[in-house]
């Protein structure tokens, strides 16, 4: 498929076709040159007297019949060139007037086509809503839509660069999280879970680990304590002093392990309460916990948290695509099958979806036109006006040498009636 200047294509097709317009020509031309020689001889037949009364019918037909011929090449040529390379006017109009005939066949598409009533009342007599609801409920479609829905998504991630996503869930979850005043939030969350002693398991899990430390760690416990008493006491007394802290210490925990209205616990329970109040109301708390939340936030161990998020978030959506047996892939199948069967018996649905899709090609076509026809009338304007003409020319001139051929038959017979006319007058 050869390419020719201004963007334009000729193909094979294109040489055959103007291959049967040079056969076509050479009709059209062969029956001219008959029609001349019937001409000639009749015209002879008569001067002779030889060929009797007839020889002025078939002489007056003939002579017709060439300057309908001549009449008609003149007009199909003065299409493409310059009958005989004279500068007539109005001749080799597609070459002179491609630009011209481009504007207007994209302000033809533009008003007859693109128009948001056109589109609509076309999209509405479809019916697309109704026939993509038949479609989608079949199961051998809503595979053939899955498999391309997952296509779609394992390309569009291999595409995405991770760096760049990446740095834009970092920024994003950073600049949302500094939008946002989590200490009412934290506040409002904590004061619910006090109200409804969601907090006791969380008590009863820290004395019980609480409790197994303290048993098996005693010695350390001891030591601690010895460690920390004055050098000038005995070391019995820094002992038995250890020993007697670790027994009281284990005692409580021991006790506001197994006594759930231990005092301690209700301290806890005032604690959390008045630590909630305070997210809620007080302004020193909630501006150390915005300080807090920035120092976390700021440091480079919870930016890469935050980052890695995408990687694994990745790897399991392109791991599901690729799965057919995943529950990614196995919903969204559903989710179509019971999309179609909705709209093949959900009227009102249909006429939604309808709506949706008459609503949108409109707003696409109204909104660019300019930019569709435009397209018409740049892609025409760049085209080579010669090789536009062989092109065109080859799409139609079979039909345009046809014109040809009638012309000389038409004009035959129109000669030979106003012969015929004259005759009968004349007699």
């Amino acid at each position: 498929m050869p390419a020719v200047p201004g963007g334009l294509t000729y193909s094979a097709a294109d040489a055959e076709k103007q291959r049967g317009v040079r056969r076509m020509k050479a009709l059209a031309t062969g029956l001219l040159l008959a029609v001349a020689a019937v001409y000639t001889l009749a015209t002879w037949a008569r001067t002779t007297g030889w060929g009797g009364g007839w020889a002025g019918f078939v002489a007056a037909a003939a002579e017709a019949g060439m300057v309908g011929a001549l009449a008609d090449w003149f007009a199909v040529t003065a299409l493409f060139r310059r009958p005989m390379g004279l500068p007539i006017p109005h001749t080799a109009i597609i070459p002179t007037k491609k630009d011209q005939l481009g504007q207007n066949l994209g302000d033809f598409v533009g008003e007859n086509f693109l128009s948001g009533e056109v589109v609509r009342q076309r999209l509405r007599s479809v019916g697309i809503g109704s026939r993509l609801g038949t479609w989608l409920s079949r199961p051998e479609h809503a595979d053939r839509v899955t498999d391309e829905l997952a296509t779609a998504l394992r390309g569009a991630l291999t595409v995405l660069r991770d760096a760049d996503v990446q740095a834009v869930v970092g920024e994003a979850i950073t600049r949302r999280a500094d939008a946002a005043e989590i200490a009412p939030g934290i506040g409002t969350m904590l004061e619910r879970i006090v109200a409804d002693g969601g907090h006791h398991k969380v008590v009863d899990l820290v004395c019980v680990r609480a409790h197994d430390w303290l048993v098996t760690h005693s010695d350390s416990v001891m030591s601690a304590v010895a460690g920390g008493a004055p050098g000038w006491t005995p070391r019995f007394v820094d002992r038995k002093v250890g020993d007697r802290v670790y027994k009281e210490l284990l005692r409580f925990v021991t006790e506001m392990r197994d006594m759930p209205d231990h005092p301690a616990r209700g301290a806890v329970d005032r604690f959390l309460a008045d630590f909630a109040h305070d997210l809620t109301s007080d302004d020193d708390t909630r501006a150390r916990v915005e300080r807090l939340k920035s120092e976390v936030l700021g440091r480079g161990e919870v930016q890469d948290i935050i980052a890695s998020a995408w990687s694994s978030v990745r790897a399991m959506i392109v791991a599901a695509a690729e799965d057919e047996r995943s529950e990614l892939r196995t919903r969204t199948r559903a989710s179509i099958l019971s999309l179609g069967d909705r709209m093949t018996g959900d009227e009102r649905l249909r006429r939604k979806v309808d709506g949706w899709l008459e609503d949108a090609a409109v707003y696409v076509v109204t909104t660019y036109r300019d930019e569709i026809t435009a397209l018409i009338t740049d892609t025409v304007a760049g085209w080579d006006a010669e090789h536009t003409s062989r092109k065109i020319e080859a799409h139609i001139g079979r039909d345009l040498q046809f014109i040809r051929i009638n012309g000389t038959v038409v004009g035959a017979l129109a000669g030979l009636v106003i012969y015929t006319v004259s005759w009968l007058s004349g007699a």
